[in-house]
């Protein structure tokens, strides 16, 4: 063979061995591409709508309560940045979830990061400035987003999706410098049951003349709207968990709040908030509220978002809310409410809509130009997509503040504690919450409530000599021992202070001489509502060696234990039914969704107090199968006329129209009996024709007001409805009535408001009409029975002092 054939041979076969080799090494590059790439896919934060099927906050789709958490699952599943935790179950056995977002190092070490957060709310505990140093430069700014407690404002339950996907996907210098100096804990929604009720709602109503309504019921099984109303009573098991979450665990440094609020408003308002403050507000706290607020606002303009509020509707003075609550924990607190769509469906807003829009607090007018809202919006199609984007804006940018001063929010935090620690001039040292009192469970309850928000209470196991008089400060009596002892002087000092004092609302008047409407109530106080017994103390004799007879309560069942009562089966646990009787008892339940109702459930259900729902329909159709019925403080038109027809299916519409009124004049005719609270009163005063009249009904704000505080009542104790009530017990008026006995010889009149100085907490204007008039009677009606309560004995389920009355009124 010649060398030239040779040659041509072994380049064949070397060509070959090339070929063969270069696709070898190809199939194992692509091998390991296509492993990587899908170890990558498996990494990465899968986006909501690879998920859900849909963008979150896409015109009229909704996620329900399972995709969402669904969502977050997934995602707490592909990345380092999210840990999902269960933190308990709602009202109605839902999961109730929080999102712990922040650096893959800092979800590593979550739980040292939570004890650090721990010990700067713990000011004591820190024995030298190089321990605070230190703690401080290890530490993170703890930040709590809340979305869509109220159900219908439903938005920002979708948009919480998105802001997590951004969070966890995105790699650009703003957002790393947010996770590795923050951890968010990022709630969904602290509703989850009402999430359902309106997804559920809205799914069922597309394409119908009821899209984008509210659902005909409370979209909180108990509370409604009043979810957001609780959270320094913790009725509620929502409530409960998160407040343990926050006061015993975490303590964030700034709490956020997201809401909605009508759809013909400025497209949001952020802080600062309107007057009134609250003087058990720390001044520094409202200044960092404002701060937070300014900056978000700010990052909104830059974004070219117009219609944004500040210094409008919403003030600092009430003590209950999400957002609010946070004050008297050292905490700042902040809130949103964005311009509704209907619920998902886009709305056209015109900008004679805009002009006609009531004026509120701070904004008169939409469409000019002012300080607090220097680009108005003037109409146009709205998308819950804009409502999503204002949101997520906003808490970047809050985001954005809290990663860049983490050292000073840390600090902050820990130096307002510090100074709680310090007697200041006009302070009691402590309150006494007094032995041998006959309501052992009502103690029991105000002590779970001041426990479970992380107040220290003390037992006192000898007797001690206090100063009760601030004007005789050296001059001692005793308080027996068994009593319970709640020092001032500890890191939650403003919180003790705020729900143990008396409320004293500053007198704001309109131009007109009207009174200016606060935010929410004017009063509050704790102690007053339940109708425990207590003692303001502002002076201890010997103070040291008293201490030493104090004996710590750390949980419920030790206080309990103390006051004689058997362990409670789970926190605040159900109470015996206090009822002699067995009535058949009828509660009135329509599809207006009265908050009324549900507290009135809720103090039935607390009690283990059996009833049946009356619907409109068991009205019109006569099917009153009961002893008693009870009408919530619903007025007439929400009884009687109900849902509009025009909006609501022929089901859930019309009320009890007026031959359920006429049957149920058959009823207390027949020897039933009718137990009205508050606003409906004044049908059955109407249709049953009785001799009472309403003195408040027609009088003007400048004559008359009081939009939530409590009252002095002057009770006749001979009567059996008062069995077990104090000669004066304080009961709790909002907007209520005050009767005038016409004739005397038909009713009898069982509590009337105090003849003077009725004003016991918060503000009332031109207390005179109110003075000595009917707050409680009773009327035959037939062989019947009808009770008429003016005002609301079991006011969001707070007012305990007033909830005997209900109990003698069902089965008297």
């Amino acid at each position: 063979m010649d060398n030239s054939l040779k040659s041509k041979r072994f380049i064949a076969n070397f060509g070959f061995r090339i070929s063969a080799r270069a696709a070898f090494f190809g199939l194992i590059r692509a091998v390991v591409i296509s492993l990587f790439l899908a170890v990558a896919a498996i990494a990465q934060a899968p986006s909501p709508k690879t998920v859900l099927g849909f963008e979150p906050a896409a015109d009229r789709t909704i996620a329900d309560w399972s995709q969402i958490t669904n969502y977050f699952a997934r995602l707490d599943a592909k990345s380092d940045r999210v840990k999902v935790r269960e933190i308990g179950r709602s009202t109605l056995g839902r999961p109730l979830i929080v999102a712990f977002i922040s650096s893959p190092e800092n979800i590593k070490n979550l739980d040292k990061l939570r004890r650090i957060n721990a010990r700067l709310a713990d000011p004591a505990s820190i024995k030298t400035p190089s321990e605070l140093e230190s703690l401080v430069k290890q530490g993170k700014t703890i930040v709590a987003v809340n979305c869509s407690i109220h159900s219908t404002e439903i938005v920002a339950s979708q948009m919480s999706m998105n802001l997590a996907y951004g969070l966890a996907s995105a790699d650009d210098p703003d957002t790393k410098e947010i996770l590795d100096n923050t951890i968010l804990m990022l709630f969904p929604s602290s509703n989850p049951d009402g999430i359902d009720i309106v997804a559920d709602w809205y799914r069922k109503t597309l394409d119908s003349k009821s899209e984008g309504s509210a659902p005909p019921e409370l979209y909180h099984h108990y509370a409604g709207h009043d979810d957001n109303r609780d959270w320094f009573m913790l009725n509620l098991r929502e409530t409960q968990t998160i407040t343990r979450l926050f006061w015993q665990e975490w303590f964030p440094e700034i709490v956020y709040d997201i809401h909605q609020q009508g759809r013909n408003a400025s497209r949001l308002i952020l802080p600062p908030f309107y007057d009134p403050v609250n003087p058990r507000v720390d001044p520094s706290l409202l200044r960092e509220v404002g701060l937070l607020g300014s900056k978000m606002a700010a990052d909104l303009q830059a974004a070219n978002v117009a219609g944004v509020a500040t210094n409008s509707t919403y003030d600092t003075w009430w003590h209950g809310g999400f957002r609010s609550a946070p004050y008297y924990h050292n905490s700042i607190g902040i809130l949103s409410e964005a311009a509704s769509a209907d619920l998902m469906s886009p709305v056209t807003v015109t900008e004679d809509e805009l002009r006609k829009n009531r004026p509120v607090r701070g904004l008169t007018n939409l469409l000019e130009s002012a300080t607090n809202y220097p680009d108005p919006w003037r109409g146009g199609r709205w998308r819950p997509a804009d409502i999503d984007n204002m949101e997520r804006i906003a808490v970047r940018g809050l985001l954005g503040m809290a990663a860049k001063f983490r050292a000073r929010y840390l600090r902050n935090f820990y130096e307002l504690g510090r100074a709680n620690l310090t007697p200041a001039a006009g302070e009691p040292q402590a309150f006494v919450v007094t032995a041998g009192q006959p309501n052992a469970e009502t103690v029991a309850r105000l002590l779970e409530i001041l426990l479970t928000q992380g107040v220290a209470v003390y037992r006192m196991n000898d007797e001690g000599y206090f100063a009760t008089d601030p004007s005789m400060p050296e001059h001692f009596h005793e308080i027996p021992l068994g009593s319970f002892l709640i020092y001032v002087n500890q890191p939650q000092k403003n919180n003790i202070l705020s729900l143990f004092e008396k409320q004293v609302y500053p007198h704001r008047l309109l131009p007109n001489g009207e009174a200016e409407a606060p935010y929410d109530v004017a009063g509050w106080t704790l102690p007053l509502q339940m109708g425990v017994e207590t003692e303001t103390v502002w002076n201890i004799r010997d103070p040291e060696k008293f201490k030493k007879s104090l004996e710590k309560i750390d949980r419920i069942d030790a206080a309990r234990k103390f006051l004689d009562l058997e362990p409670a089966k789970e926190p605040f646990a159900k109470l015996p039914d206090p009822l002699k009787t067995n009535p058949r008892i009828g509660l009135y339940k329509g599809f207006t969704g009265s908050m009324d109702e549900g507290w009135t459930r809720f103090v039935f259900d607390t009690f283990q107090i059996p009833y049946t729902s009356l619907s409109d329909r068991d009205f019109r159709e006569n099917n009153l199968n009961a002893d008693v019925v009870v009408l919530p403080a619903d007025r007439e038109a929400a009884i009687v006329r109900g849902l509009n027809p025009e909006r609501y299916p022929e089901e859930y519409a019309g009320g009890i129209t007026d031959r359920g009124v006429e049957n149920l004049k058959k009823f207390v005719a027949g020897g039933g009996r009718l137990i009205c609270f508050d606003d409906s009163c004044e049908m059955v005063v109407k249709n049953f024709e009785l001799p009472l009249k309403n003195v408040l009904s027609g009088l003007k704000r400048s004559e008359f007001y009081n939009p939530g505080s409590i009252v002095r009542l002057d009770v006749d104790t001979t009567k059996p409805l008062a069995k077990g009530l104090r000669a004066d017990t304080a009961a709790y008026f909002t907007d209520s009535s005050a009767f005038e006995v016409t004739d005397e010889t038909k009713v009898t009149t069982i509590a009337r408001y105090a003849a003077k100085d009725a004003l016991l907490s918060g503000w009332m204007l031109g207390e005179k009409y109110l003075n000595g008039k009917a707050a409680l009677v009773e009327t035959a009606y037939g062989r019947g029975k009808i009770v008429l309560f003016a005002f609301r004995p079991q006011h969001r389920g707070q007012s305990w002092a007033t909830f005997p009355l209900i109990f003698n009124a069902l089965e008297k």
